[in-house]
């Protein structure tokens, strides 16, 4: 029922503080009726805002705060996660769909269909929750893969080593897989990407600032050598000689910006032109072992991707001593298994990579890291039988009308825009009519009939798995890009675009509320899901995906001067980005505006489009007011409601160097601050924080 008019009075005479900032209007006290009165007129399938204002805080001042202020006081982050927000709070309730399901693979695992992934599931889940026969393993699964290291003699014994090693799908030093080619989408090709570091970036290993986390990472190479049997004195000996050689890695390596750029991530060669490079690391012996000589022949050459990178590793394995490289690959060897080893490897890798890194006091409980060992072996298959039980036919239906409502708005902006030429227009209509929407689930699933793994060794399943999965992704090297293909499992919650295939893609377990509601209010569908959708239309024309054209090549289709407006209006977010400090205690530290710019321009592109895609679905029907709130109100509220959320210092420290996504305070407030929707929504005035300056003032498309 609606509120009366005398509850209403008497609600903004409480809220009063919520307009105390923004003038006391008799629209101010309007909204500050109506969010007090919200409790008092649910309506079916609204989430109910009230409860996460904070009235000390001021709309039109920070809308983070003021609309998620009391939610992220009353939710605290869990003390075994680095951050908690509604991206975690559903992604929760993901895990404890799956907790079921696996629970009962496990049960039913030895009645089931001999192969099916029912039974493959359930024995991978029970063997890593077969914590005593973990313990009692110790470390024997890698003690072989020790004592191969251990005999290593000569340089020519250590280029044999890392192939073995990356044929068993325990990459080191660099990183190799598999993508469509940036010249010829149409098929896939091998890359070889820069790796081999265990801090999170290169910057790690030369800045000042991170020289206390470059102690605290030697002493966890050591601890982790003393678990094998080392002494102590031996033990820093090869931690410092492992952090020696990281550090030339690293020196060589470019930093996480850098490799936004399409220029850096392709360099197409020939084998005989890698060879040239890398003189001491035979490419074609490598494509051998690998076994994708084949695959790599069909495709002519394959991608080096940052030449530098593999110079600088070739040098290496010329100059460096054999014992630093086997001190290097033990580490890692120990390091890489250490969460499926015994407690003390377990507990040395969480002190280090959760509590010094990113700050999280706990680890999480036993069954969570076995569900992640499942994800990590089998997550399409687990997703195939998430998706029977909590993704109905319903919501993909009316997830796909959303889809094509955002998108028709995306195509009416390009075609509206005042900075762009007709001819670039042309080319930019002809991409967007080549995306490739795909909603839920793969239309094919997988074939799991490979893989073999028991009910009772934990190390012996997970590294089956890593095998399986890599070949199963080598053997694309040189044949037909699929584009219906997914790279993300269903219950992740997530969405993504492709370049290389121009496809977005939405993970069933996304499309819940608070994202999605499948038979929910416009409003708020538009302003939660259906900004998802637009923000990942939106990479495929932000600074990355305006790169590459409609068939996933890495092609100009822009005139230079319709370029270079582009770039001055990016250039305005990434000063807005640029400015905002997302840790009181740290104020010197800023997000990174052109590390983060795609997601931005994806956040601000993506909430006008599902604005108008809301505007043209509701035209001409009247405002409900639900719970009070206008349509608009409803619609920035929503998407406020998906950026509540807090972070733990030390893994905010660590994401500004290394997340293309901008803090989430920044993504709540950015987009709408420019624009005057959201103002006059708000009631929010010139001057005001919320509302940018014109000539600050950012729009793209």
């Amino acid at each position: 029922m609606a509120c009366t008019d005398a509850p209403r009075l008497w609600c903004a005479l409480r809220f009063s503080a919520l307009v105390r900032s923004t003038r006391v209007t008799l629209r101010a006290i309007t909204l500050a009726a109506a969010l007090c009165c919200a409790g008092l007129a649910r309506a079916a399938a609204v989430p109910d805002f009230v409860p996460d204002v904070d009235p000390a805080q001021s709309a039109c001042t920070d809308f983070n705060a003021w609309a998620n202020g009391r939610w992220i006081q009353a939710n605290p982050i869990p003390a075994d996660k680095s951050r908690w927000g509604s991206f975690d709070a559903l992604a929760e309730k993901s895990l404890n769909a799956q907790h079921d399901i696996v629970e009962n693979a496990a049960r039913t695992a030895d009645q089931a269909a001999p192969g099916s992934i029912e039974q493959k599931i359930g024995w991978i889940y029970r063997a890593a929750m077969d914590e005593a026969a973990i313990e009692r393993a110790g470390f024997d699964p890698i003690k072989k893969d020790l004592a191969a290291i251990d005999a290593l003699a000569t340089h020519a014994d250590v280029v044999t080593w890392l192939r073995q090693a990356h044929a068993r799908a325990e990459g080191r030093t660099f990183n190799f897989g598999v993508s469509a080619d940036y010249k010829n989408a149409k098929r896939q090709i091998a890359f070889a990407n820069q790796g081999g570091l265990g801090l999170p970036g290169p910057e790690y290993y030369s800045k000042d600032e991170y020289a206390k986390l470059r102690t605290a990472y030697v002493a966890h190479i050591a601890k982790l050598f003393e678990l094998t049997g080392a002494p102590a004195e031996q033990a820093q000996a090869r931690a410092n000689l492992v952090m020696a050689l990281e550090t030339q890695l690293a020196a060589a390596s470019l930093l996480r910006v850098e490799l936004r750029k399409p220029e850096n991530q392709y360099h197409f060669v020939t084998v005989e032109e890698a060879n040239q490079l890398t003189p001491h690391w035979d490419w074609a012996e490598y494509f051998k072992v690998m076994k994708v000589d084949a695959g790599i022949k069909s495709a002519g050459g394959f991608s080096l991707s940052q030449p530098k990178f593999f110079a600088a590793f070739d040098q290496l394995l010329a100059e460096a001593p054999v014992a630093q490289w086997q001190a290097y690959f033990a580490f890692h060897a120990i390091d890489g298994a250490s969460p499926a080893l015994a407690k003390a490897f377990q507990d040395e890798h969480f002190a280090f990579y959760g509590k010094t890194l990113n700050g999280t006091p706990e680890q999480e409980v036993r069954w969570k890291r076995a569900l992640a060992a499942v994800n990590g072996s089998m997550g399409q298959a687990l997703g195939q039988l998430y998706v029977k039980q909590y993704f109905t036919p319903e919501a993909k239906v009316r997830a796909q009308q959303l889809v094509d409502n955002v998108r028709n708005a995306l195509k009416a902006r390009i075609e509206n825009l005042d900075w762009m030429s007709p001819e670039t227009k042309a080319k930019a209509i002809a991409k967007w009519q080549t995306f490739l929407p795909k909603i839920g689930y793969p239309d094919k699933w997988r074939d799991w009939s490979g893989l073999s793994v028991t009910p009772d060794s934990h190390y012996a399943n997970l590294r089956a798995a890593r095998v399986f999965n890599q070949r199963h992704q080598l053997a694309k090297i040189g044949k037909a890009t699929n584009r219906y293909e997914w790279s993300m499992t269903p219950q992740t919650v997530n969405a993504y675009y492709s370049p290389s295939t121009n496809t977005i893609n939405f993970p069933a377990a996304i499309l819940q509320p608070p994202f999605f509601y499948a038979k929910g209010d416009d409003a708020i569908n538009y302003g939660g899901i259906g900004a998802v959708i637009g923000h990942e239309a939106g990479h495929g024309f932000d600074d990355q995906g305006s790169q590459f054209d409609g068939e996933g090549n890495n092609a100009n289709w822009w005139t230079a001067e319709d370029r270079q407006r582009f770039e001055a209006r990016a250039n305005k977010l990434v000063a807005q980005a640029d400015e905002y400090a997302p840790l009181p205690q740290y104020p010197d530290k800023h997000a990174n505006g052109r590390l983060t710019l795609g997601e931005n321009i994806g956040d601000l592109g993506g909430l006008n489009m599902a604005y108008d895609a809301m505007v043209k679905a509701t035209a001409g029907q009247p405002d409900p007011m639900l719970d009070g709130l206008s349509r608009d109100q409803r619609f920035f509220m929503n998407w406020a409601k998906v950026w509540a959320g807090a972070i733990r210092p030390e893994a905010q420290l660590v994401r500004l160097n290394t997340d293309p996504h901008a803090p989430a305070g920044f993504r709540t407030n950015g987009a709408p601050s420019n624009m005057p929707a959201f103002a006059k929504a708000f009631s929010c005035k010139a001057g005001d924080a919320m509302v940018r300056p014109e000539d600050k003032r950012v729009v793209i498309w």
